[in-house]
């Protein structure tokens, strides 16, 4: 049982899954002898070599272009796109190449793909730096979109991507990066990689999140206590499939919902949520599912991003007003 971070949780999956499979190469800009930008994959190319840690030119199409290549021929590429914004580039290669391959040649040729992604505010960044494009690829089907919350999660969710003969794209909350948990190697996920998990048990309503809100909701509904509220937190881990059986058996026992996330508000996960559980548990609501999110406009200037993410407030204001009807 050892403490660590999200952000090394990950370089220790990675190292798992690379002493396990040699066909495992991992692929991005500064991702060797620098690390990354965030020290993710640092030490990986020393223990590993060069052939099988890429540090690649500064062009996204052509890291995941050349991924395809590698996952026609055999192997398990993992790439990292360096920030969330830097992605667009490579935008038609993961629509039009990594998500359609497998459908394409009628199940013949697979395509298992990783592409890790840092995404998410709450860094001071620059333009470019802070975006939250998960659903342009959960919309797309081929895909698997997935997002750790936690570092025990991040290590086993990283491995159970690699070993996926489906393309996944891996988003990684990169304001969590810094955040710890004890983590014991020994002890198998019990979640399977596309299953939500109920990381508080509650009764008056839920909140359905991912990612760097999960953090901010399980504070959310420790703080709802001195109002005499029980709130349920389930953390979705997967947007893309949603795990419905999860959603749907929260919703009913405690008949309230609201989904934080921070993404735009519009035609965001919430939006896909809202709509399934008032399709399947409509008898069952006591109120409108409701949303907490970030705004529908361009990521703000870094001074502004505290009033543009979701934060405690705001979702608590969230809560009051679902618990109003």
């Amino acid at each position: 049982m050892t403490k660590i971070t999200l952000g090394k949780a990950i370089n220790a999956g990675l190292r798992a899954a690379m002493e396990k499979d040699p066909k495992v190469v991992v692929m991005g800009e500064d991702i060797g002898k620098l690390g990354g930008v965030f020290r993710v994959t640092e030490g990986l190319q020393k223990d590993f070599g060069e052939d099988r840690v890429i540090d690649t030119p500064l062009a996204e199409s052509g890291i995941i272009g050349t991924a395809v290549g590698l996952a026609l021929r055999g192997y398990r590429p993992v790439c990292e796109i360096q920030f969330d914004g830097f992605v667009f580039p490579a935008y038609d290669q993961i629509i039009n190449q990594v998500a359609k391959m497998h459908y394409r040649s009628e199940g013949r040729i697979k395509m298992p793909v990783v592409i890790r992604i840092p995404y998410g505010g709450g860094i001071g960044a620059v333009e470019h730096h802070s975006e939250s494009p998960e659903t342009l690829f959960a919309h797309v089907p081929g895909l698997k979109v997935v997002s750790c919350g936690d570092p025990v999660d991040a290590y086993w969710m990283i491995q159970q991507a690699i070993s996926s003969d489906d393309p996944v794209v891996f988003f990684e909350p990169k304001r969590r990066y810094h955040e710890k948990a004890e983590l014991d190697e020994s002890v198998p996920p019990v979640q399977p990689l596309h299953q939500a998990k109920v990381v508080r048990e509650g009764t008056d309503a839920t909140l359905f999140c991912y990612g760097p809100m999960v953090k901010t909701c399980l504070q959310a509904a420790e703080a709802a206590v001195e109002d005499g509220r029980n709130l349920e937190v389930v953390d979705l881990r997967t947007i893309a499939p949603l795990d419905l059986a999860t959603i749907f058996a929260s919703v009913k026992k405690t008949r309230r919902a609201l989904v934080v996330h921070e993404a735009p508000l519009s035609l965001g996960t919430g939006s896909e949520i809202a709509a399934r559980v008032t399709e399947e548990c409509f008898y069952h609501l006591e109120a409108p599912v409701l949303r907490v999110t970030g705004y529908d406009t361009p990521y703000p200037p870094s001074r502004m991003e505290d009033d543009y993410l979701p934060d405690l407030d705001r979702v608590l204001d969230g809560v009051d007003r679902v618990m109003e009807y």
